[in-house]
């Protein structure tokens, strides 16, 4: 018996990261922290959505990651996940939420998988989270981890800066990337790297490396959806490559709309209610009794 090929494209689940890797096939990963978003994301084919603690830059304008709590990131996960279909779903944990102890984030990766509708979680930092995988991955919660630039680490780091520059940073870089696949992590993200290290990483590992200004020899490449479209403010990395001004377009919108309404074209009759037909506004003007 022949089986009808579904239209819709297959469902993205942990294991397909694997497979594309094998075949040396590129994937694509994008945030988004609404619901609109993400069906335009998901619709759009990207693999893989992360709902990211840069919510804090681009959308709560808190001008760095470290504020955002584990209910914000909840909040957007649900919203996300009503939205999107087949992408796979990440969940970043944001500060603080797996920073006191495994029990405790065990608990907060928990609550973003289970009443979230995440379907992994990332976490920062090399060797001193590779106990805390384990113990994720050991209760069935998928783990992307996270080294290079951490942005929770900003001040313990003094900016944004690229790692692994010198040859001991490198070699420490490459050695927690391996040690984070020991533990179980499905994928590695490689933020502000340089590409030689990459590449290294990229080699040496069976697991996906996703790349963010990390060079092209990355198996994933992620990039936040606002720095993308022109929808962030002020200086932007140099990796970053504008696709859209979607500033722009909004605010060119929202002047015609202004312009319209301040010359009476906007709302134009045939964009407004009338009365029923057997109403009569001049009656009922001269009724009222006022």
């Amino acid at each position: 018996m022949a089986y009808l090929k579904p239209d819709k494209p297959e469902k993205v689940y942990v294991p397909a990261l694997r497979a594309a890797k094998e075949k040396s096939e590129k994937l694509v990963c994008l945030t988004a922290y609404d619901y609109p978003t993400a069906r335009i994301v998901d619709e759009a084919g990207v693999d893989i959505i992360l709902v990211g603690d840069s919510m804090g830059n681009v959308i709560h304008g808190y001008g760095n990651t470290i504020p955002v709590s584990v209910e914000e990131i909840l909040s957007a996960t649900k919203a996300v996940k009503r939205g999107a279909s087949r992408a796979l779903l990440v969940a970043d944990m944001p500060y603080g939420s797996y920073h006191t102890g495994d029990n405790k984030a065990v608990r907060n990766a928990l609550k973003l998988m289970k009443y979230g509708g995440a379907e992994a979680v990332k976490l920062e930092g090399g060797r001193n989270r590779v106990d805390l995988v384990k113990r994720l991955v050991d209760e069935e919660i998928p783990v992307m981890a996270h080294i290079g630039l951490t942005p929770q680490s900003v001040h313990k780091l003094g900016g944004y800066r690229v790692q692994g520059k010198t040859t001991d940073d490198a070699k420490r870089l490459i050695e927690d990337a391996k040690r984070l696949e020991d533990a179980g992590a499905f994928a590695i993200v490689l933020e502000l790297v340089p590409r030689e290290v990459a590449a290294i990483i990229t080699e040496e590992l069976t697991i996906s490396t996703v790349g963010i200004g990390a060079g092209t020899n990355c198996d994933i490449q992620v990039l936040v959806l606002h720095d993308l479209i022109g929808f962030t403010f002020g200086r932007q990395p140099r990796f970053v490559r504008q696709y859209a001004n979607i500033s722009g377009v909004i605010t060119d919108a929202i002047t015609r709309w202004m312009d319209d309404v301040r010359s009476g074209n906007y709302p134009a009759e045939a964009e407004s209610y009338g009365l029923p037909e057997d109403v009569d506004a001049e009656e009922l003007k001269a009724s009222i009794p006022f």
